[in-house]
This record gives C-alpha cells, sequence and structure tokens, in this order.
C-alpha cells in the first residue's frame, strides 16, 4: 500500500500520494470485521467512484474521521520526533545570518530542506486539530 520507500509525500497543499494514503487510512483505520469483509470482496477492487471525488487537499484532510485524523496526527508527531531539533530551532538558525554562514553549503541545503518537511508536518498538525 505504502510503496517501496514506506513514506507519504505532502506538499503545501494537498497529499501528493493520494492514492496510498488514502488506501493505507481506510485500511487502518477499519475494525477488524470491517477489513475482514473488505478483504473477501474480490480481493483488493478499487473503490473508483468514491476515491475519484475524494482528493486528499488540505481541506479534505481537515475533513478526516476522527480515528483517521488521530493516526495521522500521532503519525506526524512520530515523524517530527524523528529529527534532532525542533522547528523553532532551524528557524533560529536560518535567522541568524552569522551562524548560517558558517554553516557549508550542503549543511545550508540540508537546513532549508529539514525547515521545509517541519513546516509542512506542522501545517498537517494544525490542519488534523
Amino acid at each position: 500500500m505504502v510503496g517501496e520507500e514506506g513514506a507519504f509525500v505532502l506538499g503545501w497543499d494537498e497529499v501528493l500520494t493520494e492514492e496510498e494514503l488514502s488506501m493505507t487510512l481506510k485500511v487502518l483505520c477499519m475494525s477488524a470485521e470491517e477489513f475482514q469483509e473488505y478483504k473477501e470482496q474480490d480481493g483488493w477492487e478499487d473503490d473508483s467512484e468514491e476515491e475519484e471525488n475524494s482528493t486528499l487537499s488540505n481541506e479534505a484532510l481537515s475533513r478526516l474521521k476522527a480515528p483517521c485524523k488521530k493516526l495521522l496526527s500521532d503519525s506526524v508527531l512520530l515523524t517530527l520526533e524523528s529529527y534532532r531539533s525542533d522547528l523553532k530551532a532551524e528557524q533560529e538558525l536560518l535567522d541568524k545570518k552569522e551562524a548560517f554562514e558558517q554553516l557549508s553549503r550542503r549543511e545550508q541545503q540540508a537546513l532549508h530542506v529539514r525547515y521545509g518537511q517541519k513546516r509542512i508536518l506542522h501545517q498537517l498538525l494544525e490542519l488534523l486539530a
């Protein structure tokens, strides 16, 4: 369901691996009985009509059912915990021109990437609250 990397790709406005996230949330939020019934339905047939009408834009994410929001929110928090520093520390380093310039070009680029990733994750937490 999740692909080889085992991760979902989020953008500023929507989920870029929408199909994978949608299916994963659907399955993980099912009761054991619902899952068994779903499995027994001719394999994993497409719910194309349902999925066609449900893109995972930021607006749609904010309307997820409570169990799906909780699961996604907990996943985001775990991802944020995997970083060595928090968003505020990254912002402070970006704001301190002298300290930022002491970093190598590669470290500066990595800082920008980490900061962007954390901002997207924090935005997602706000949408799910």
